[in-house]
């Protein structure tokens, strides 16, 4: 059994611990709420500007805007989107195994861009290359990252150096659920018969189709991936707050384990303490 001064020492640094998780679960929950309020604000605005992309591009062919076309795909681009740090439980685990099943599909080249240093490391240690990366999300402006992102992925796939290109992220569901998400970003998916507002009303439109969507097009691309990275942010924060509260309760149980531990061998020391002197006053009587 451990002496009584290491599990006093041990005690003590997992109080410490505690207090640093309770204080970590705090910042969390508090960065949750904005991230989680920010998220929510923007879905609205997301789902508008589907359906409207859906009422114009109804009708319309692949070879409307390149930005539709669609190809074979022999090489793909895709977005990964974790977080910098860690301490978040599952998170990025998570993420990154749904990633390997669309990074290791066969009968493609795969160019990856990433989001997050936990990817990058990731990537890194397995030898995968990487044509861009991005971090400090948390500390940066989401819609000059996302206009960059969808830009260059855009440039890329009108180009011919890529003829699909994928986002892997994380959606957020709420604060103990996170759900890895993989969206399909280019060619962009024309709306099929039945589906959206454009299949049950007509509609004149000014300017003409082709000028709509040479607008919209690049707009709702970058909707998207802003959308993807404000939910990550706010699953991120979910996913450490959430982890930390477990650290916290964790570390309680471990508190009144070492604590009846220490007890009990504050007990044996005394019991033998007194052993000794019963044990001495009899000899002396002897």
């Amino acid at each position: 059994m451990p002496s009584l001064k290491a599990l006093r020492k041990r005690i003590g640094t997992v109080r410490s611990t505690q207090q640093i998780t309770k204080a970590m679960k705090m910042v969390a929950a508090a960065k949750l709420r904005r991230a989680q309020d920010t998220a929510e604000r923007a879905r609205p605005y997301a789902q508008k500007l589907t359906e409207m992309f859906g009422a114009v591009a109804a009708g319309a062919d692949a070879v409307a805007h390149p930005l539709l076309a669609r190809r074979e795909e022999r090489r793909a681009d895709v977005l990964l989107v974790t977080s910098d740090r860690g301490l978040c439980g599952g998170y990025n685990a998570n993420i990154l195994r749904l990633a390997e099943t669309v990074l290791r599909a066969p009968g493609r080249e795969v160019s990856t861009f990433v989001v997050g240093r936990k990817a990058i490391e990731y990537l890194r240690r397995r030898s995968i290359p990487m044509r861009g990366e991005r971090i400090g999300l948390l500390q940066q402006s989401a819609v000059h990252v996302a206009t960059a992102i969808a830009d260059e992925l855009s440039a890329r796939f009108v180009a011919g150096e890529a003829d699909a290109v994928y986002l892997v992220y994380s959606r957020f569901r709420s604060a103990i659920s996170q759900v890895p998400t993989v969206v399909p970003l280019l060619p962009v998916a024309l709306p099929e018969a039945g589906e959206g507002a454009g299949s049950t009303v007509e509609y004149i439109f000014e300017p003409p189709r082709k000028t709509l969507l040479d607008e919209l097009l690049p707009v709702y691309l970058r909707t998207i991936i802003l959308q993807a990275l404000l939910e990550a942010a706010a699953s991120e924060h979910g996913a450490r707050m959430t982890a930390m509260e477990n650290a916290t309760t964790n570390a309680s149980d471990m508190i009144e384990r070492l604590t009846l531990s220490m007890n009990r061998a504050r007990q044996a020391t005394i019991t033998t303490e007194l052993m000794e002197i019963v044990s001495g006053a009899e000899a002396l009587k002897g």
